[in-house]
């Protein structure tokens, strides 16, 4: 073996050192997500974990894409395909941790069976969300569509009848729980209803059920990285039973964990 060659092999040995022991980056919303990791930071002590909190300016695929972070965890994987289409990128699920219940929520009525005629309904203008938020109020008789299974995203244009004239209003996702003083209901993702200080498993007039859900929130990463132990280690951590345990006790039905 040449001296070129040997040192060759010394350099990636030394790269692939450092790659594995440098600090994990993850970009995440910050409830549940940014919760859930910043626990497992406290409990597996061998993860060196940096977790980098999303606001409303940033893209967490496009990070990822740029290489500004090694993972993400915000999103469930119909919400990632859309993303990868339109990012012309291609990445790697590698967990699946926990259900965020959409929910319909209201400032203005006790009950879905007080919606008056004609009743303002905030839904969120993402492609996914708002097919999953048609499908919970086709799910309580307030609307029918052309379509009954979840996973064939639909949109307004899908209603096929609504008896009670309801006004569906796209909104930015993350400005839902604003418009519950505006609108009679607003269906509102489970983090961003948890951030805004609502309880869905008390608050909620409806919730999604979590049974067969399609829209379970993933841990993603590149393909180059899926192999990464830092990225198999935290994979592994946050499908654990203890995972699991920690996120009923905190969220208590709020936030279901898929792996229980």
């Amino acid at each position: 073996m040449t001296k070129k060659v040997i040192a060759t092999l010394v350099l990636l040995s030394a790269v692939s050192t450092y790659a594995s022991a440098a600090a994990l980056r993850v970009a995440a919303d910050a409830v549940p997500h940014s919760e859930i990791l910043n626990h497992i930071k406290e409990t597996d002590k061998h993860l060196d974990l940096k977790v980098i909190e999303l606001n409303g300016n940033l893209n967490a695929n496009e990070l990822l894409a740029r290489g500004d972070v090694d993972a993400n965890y915000f999103q469930h994987v119909p919400y990632l395909r859309d993303q990868e289409k339109a990012l012309g990128e291609k990445f790697a699920v590698v967990a699946t941790v926990h259900i965020e219940p959409l929910g319909i929520y209201s400032h203005k009525v006790k009950s879905l069976k007080d919606l008056p005629d004609g009743a303002q309904v905030a839904v969120p203008n993402n492609v996914t969300n708002l097919s999953r938020a048609l499908y919970l109020l086709q799910a309580n008789g307030l609307i029918k569509l052309k379509s009954s299974s979840a996973t064939t995203l639909v949109s307004v244009a899908d209603i096929s009848a609504n008896p009670q004239h309801l006004k569906i209003i796209e909104v930015d996702a993350a400005q839902l729980p604003r418009a519950l003083d505006d609108a009679q209901l607003a269906i509102i993702n489970g983090n961003y209803a948890l951030q805004a200080g609502l309880t869905p498993s008390k608050d909620a007039l409806a919730l999604e059920q979590a049974k067969d859900n399609p829209y379970a929130n993933v841990l993603v990463t590149t393909p180059k990285l899926a192999h990464d132990p830092r990225i198999i280690e935290l994979a592994k951590d946050l499908e654990s039973k203890q995972t699991a345990e920690f996120i009923n006790q905190h969220y208590k039905g709020s936030v279901i964990p898929v792996h229980q």
